[in-house]
């Protein structure tokens, strides 16, 4: 199993961060893939890259809801630098966050399209966060149209129409914990999107899977989105591991 964004830096995994991706390991999950958030986490991110070199990639991009009006310049100059010193297999995580500030949403639409143009100029697959803003994600993407733009809507909680408009613009769906929740409602069409449009994911340390729902989530906790998979797809475990590890490798190309 691949988890394809997982916040394996973060301070909630201080006390015990090798015992928990060990953990990880020994159930399966091959690689994790680490979206940036802003530049006071790259140093850890990259250390912890440094340190599992051939399970962990970093992405390298600026987090929505760290758009600020007297940071964001100078935050997108940081992520540039990187992009032009060294390989990153994504940009992530990018995109428009409503939910907790609307008043940025001007400069939102200016980072996620210029982070979008280094993709394309890269050829790399962007790693999208949409929280209550998927008309204005999708007004972007259709703006920004091009062959080469691709990737993932991570952590995908929209509808069915929502979920064939992403995926009619050359998108695929990261589906994690919510897919669990009573009330998450994806499971109720997710069978009527095919799988190899979609990949696992944790973003732990948050949104654990039931039945940790509440709790710190951890990347050894894939195997119960995937158990979901199963029951959604009436597929064996091992094919939904191999069809959805197969769309993670083939977009990161690793």
């Amino acid at each position: 199993m691949i988890d394809t964004h997982t916040h394996l830096y973060a301070e909630e995994f201080d006390e015990d961060r090798k015992e928990m991706i060990e953990r990880a390991l020994n159930k399966g999950v091959s690689h994790f893939f680490l979206p940036a958030i802003d530049s006071e986490s790259h140093e850890k991110m990259l250390a912890l890259e440094s340190e599992f070199p051939n399970q962990i990639y970093s992405m390298m991009g600026l987090h929505p809801c760290y758009v600020k009006p007297e940071t964001w310049e100078n935050e997108l100059k940081i992520v540039e630098n990187y992009l032009n010193q060294r390989h990153f297999p994504a940009i992530g995580e990018i995109g428009i966050d409503l939910y907790w500030d609307k008043t940025t949403l001007d400069i939102q639409i200016k980072a996620f399209e210029q982070q979008i143009d280094w993709a394309i100029e890269r050829d790399l697959p962007i790693v999208i966060h949409t929280r209550e803003s998927f008309d204005e994600t999708f007004e972007v993407l259709e703006r920004k149209k091009h062959p080469k733009l691709r990737g993932i809507f991570h952590c995908f909680s929209g509808d069915l129409e929502q979920a064939k408009h992403a995926i009619d613009l050359n998108f695929i769906l990261g589906i994690g914990g919510v897919v669990t929740f009573k009330n998450g409602k994806i499971d109720q069409f997710l069978s009527e999107i095919p799988l190899e449009k979609i990949v696992l994911e944790t973003d732990s340390p948050y949104l654990a899977p039931v039945p940790h729902r509440g709790k710190r989530n951890e990347s050894g906790y894939l195997d119960l989105v995937a158990g979901k998979l199963v029951d959604i797809y009436g597929k064996e475990f091992s094919e939904i591991d191999r069809i959805t590890t197969e769309n993670a490798l083939q977009l990161f190309k690793i």
